[in-house]
Order: structure tokens, then C-alpha cells, then sequence
């Protein structure tokens, strides 16, 4: 852990659980049973700084590193992953590829409204046919004069509908060229860009995923971010960051679960004694706090390398492994915990249960995490 930033984490963790616990907490059921998306909520998250983490002062936000950032993401996904992912997907995919590459006039339009709340920010990559083969998109960025004429879709956009804006890569390029690909930002109201279907998911209910649909969508080249051609590169970068984030929300989930959990044991009473003292549940309150261990000191060294400038490309991927697969572990235990009333929705765990699968497939599912690790394990 930087001990640059120990100071801060005890009033940056003290400041996110008590949002947490007075604006998200009362309202998690109700917002899952109904897929609702709290687009309000999002104003006070901006209001106390949440949503510009990252953003440095001079352009609104509160330019904290990636220690605070992580322990935000694991105060607030400990009470919901649905509040937790969508908080990360605005901070680390939309408003971060802006930090990270666009230029300064881009920057002063953007950020500061991202930073505060008053836009909410999407990133779009995923397509029907080509997730982590994003080599392949269809959605292309033809050159017109001035301007780039888009056409195709994105899908499992975070934010898809309610975004008011978007940094979309799309081709502009041949097929499998890492070079043919370039970012753009696009604002909500641009003729020809609608959202699409919003998914009912399983989990995460309260984080809204719909489709981005672009139909002949004229963008001035002033919205290309970077340089042309950039764009599948900078995306890849970015997702290093993005692993961190959703290494934090893996971890949030399985300490809510945890918790949950360890509280349920001591107070449940089974043939005269709290469940905690029998070994069978005493054993997989072991084995969550183990792994929840080491899954935060796998992040937090990410997020140490990320603060000091390193790359963070390996270390990002096995935080996001092992976090993620930890946290649907710790939720699948804390279930069983809690025997049938885990299998209702009276109870917590289920909940944390169903988001935490998400966390293994949302930004590189755990099968290229490991095939980024060992890439990175035999490069020369």
C-alpha cells in the first residue's frame, strides 16, 4: 500500500460507507427487483466526488490515485455491486480515456462535467459478434470531409441509455489491424446515435447495460480522441486500469458477502451452540477470509504500480482473476451459510451471489485474464 495515501483511506473509506449506508442501502432491493437505474443517486455521487475520483482538480474532480479509488469502489460494492460497477465504469472507462488521451480543449468540455455528475459517462467497445475478439468490429467510422459517418452497434454498454455521453471505438481501418481502430466521443443527441435494448440481466440489475445503435452518424474529426488509428490501443490500455476497478468491486462484493455471512453464523443457533463453532462453517469462514486477503494485496499492489507510472498489464489481470473468481467463491459460500434462507431474497447473500458472476466475465473474462498473464509471463 502507498503510505503516501494511509492518511487519506481512513476519510475516504469513512466518507463512501456512510453514502453507502444512507443513500444506497434503504433502496437495493427495490432498485434490483425492478432493474431501475437511480439516475439521482448519480447527482449526489457526483455531488460528494465520487464521480471524478481520478479527474485532477484542475478540471473538477478530486485527483485522488488508485488506493482511494479502489477503496471507494469496495465501500460502495459492498452494500451494492450494481452501484459499485457503474461507478467504476464511469470513472475508469469513459472519464479516464479522456484524462488519459483526449486533447486539452476535449478535456475542459468534458471532464468537469463527468467529474460533477451532471453527465454520465458510457464506453463502448463490445459488439454482438466480437467481444474479446474486438479485432473483428463491424461498427466503422467512415472519413466524409470534416466528418466520420458510423455505422453498427455496441453491446453490454454500461450506461447505454442514460449516458450522456460516450467514448466509442470503432474501425476505421482493415480487420485485425491494431491500427484500425480510433476513439471517438459522442455526445447523446448526435443524429443518427439512439440507445437500443436495455438486457435484463441476472445480476447488477441496478447498473444499466443496453445497446448503442449508430445509423449513418455524421462526428466532426474535432471528436476524435487521440490521433486516428489509435484507438483499439488506447482501449487496451484503459482496460488495464479497468481491471483494477473491477478487481475493487470482486473484492467489495465477497467483504459484503463475508460479512454477512460471519455476522449470520454467530447469531444462528443450531443444536445449542452458534453455527460459527461448527467446523463445516467455521472452515469456510477461513477459506473467505483467506482468499478476500489475498485478493486485496493482489490490488492493492496494482493499484500501487498504477499510482507510481508502472506498467500494470500483468499484475492488473491476476488481480482481476483472482478477485473476481474470489468473489463468486465467497458468495456461493456465504449461500450455503446460510442454508435456505440464503436461497431468498429476505436475506443478502443472494444478491451478492448473482452480481458477483459478472465480475468474471465484464472487462476480459477470467479465460483471458489468464491468457493476458501468461502472454505477459513468456514476452520477451
Amino acid at each position: 500500500m502507498d503510505t503516501q495515501t494511509i492518511e487519506n483511506l481512513d476519510i475516504i473509506v469513512d466518507s463512501a460507507r456512510d453514502f453507502a449506508e444512507k443513500y444506497i442501502r434503504p433502496h437495493v432491493m427495490e432498485w434490483d427487483e425492478d432493474s431501475t437505474f437511480p439516475n439521482d443517486l448519480f447527482k449526489k455521487l457526483g455531488d460528494h466526488g465520487f464521480l471524478g475520483v481520478l479527474v485532477p482538480e484542475e478540471y473538477g474532480g478530486f485527483g485522488l490515485g488508485y488506493q482511494e479509488y479502489v477503496s471507494i469502489i469496495v465501500e460502495i460494492a459492498k452494500v451494492c455491486g450494481s452501484i459499485g460497477l457503474s461507478v467504476a465504469a464511469h470513472n475508469s472507462l469513459c472519464s479516464n480515456h479522456i484524462l488519459q488521451f483526449a486533447n486539452e480543449e476535449q478535456k475542459q468540455k468534458y471532464l468537469p462535467r463527468l467529474a460533477s455528475g451532471e453527465w454520465l459517462g458510457a464506453w463502448g467497445l463490445t459488439e454482438p459478434n466480437t467481444g474479446s475478439d474486438a479485432g473483428r468490429m463491424q461498427c466503422v467510422a467512415t472519413k466524409d470531409g470534416d466528418h466520420y459517418v458510423i455505422n453498427g452497434s455496441k453491446n453490454f454498454i454500461t450506461h447505454g441509455k442514460s449516458g450522456d455521453v460516450v467514448v466509442l471505438i470503432a474501425r476505421t481501418g482493415e480487420p485485425l489491424d491494431s491500427r484500425g481502430m480510433t476513439a471517438f466521443i459522442i455526445d447523446k443527441g448526435t443524429p443518427g446515435f439512439r440507445p437500443g435494448r436495455v438486457e435484463n440481466k441476472l445480476g447488477m440489475r441496478a447498473s444499466e447495460t443496453a445497446e448503442l445503435i449508430f445509423e449513418n452518424c455524421r462526428v466532426h474529426e474535432s471528436q476524435v480522441i487521440g490521433e486516428v488509428g489509435e484507438g483499439f490501443i488506447q482501449a487496451l490500455k484503459i482496460l488495464d486500469g479497468g481491471r483494477i476497478s473491477i478487481a475493487a468491486l470482486s473484492l467489495g462484493i465477497a467483504k459484503g458477502a463475508m460479512e454477512a455471512s460471519l455476522k449470520y453464523a454467530q447469531e444462528r443457533h443450531q443444536f445449542g451452540k452458534p453455527i460459527s463453532s461448527f467446523q463445516a462453517i467455521s472452515f469456510k469462514l477461513a477459506d473467505m477470509a483467506t482468499k478476500i486477503e489475498a485478493s486485496e494485496l493482489l490490488t492493492r499492489k496494482a493499484a500501487k504500480m498504477k499510482n507510481a507510472g508502472e506498467k500494470t498489464t500483468k499484475i492488473s489481470a491476476m488481480a482481476k482473476y483472482m478477485a473476481s473468481e474470489t468473489a463468486v467463491e465467497v458468495s456461493t459460500d456465504a449461500v450455503q451459510i446460510f442454508g435456505g434462507y440464503g436461497y431468498t431474497k429476505e436475506y443478502p447473500v443472494e444478491k451478492y451471489f448473482r452480481d458477483a458472476k459478472l465480475c468474471t466475465i465484464g472487462e476480459g473474462t477470467s479465460e483471458i485474464q489468464k491468457l493476458v498473464i501468461s502472454r505477459e509471463l513468456t514476452r520477451k
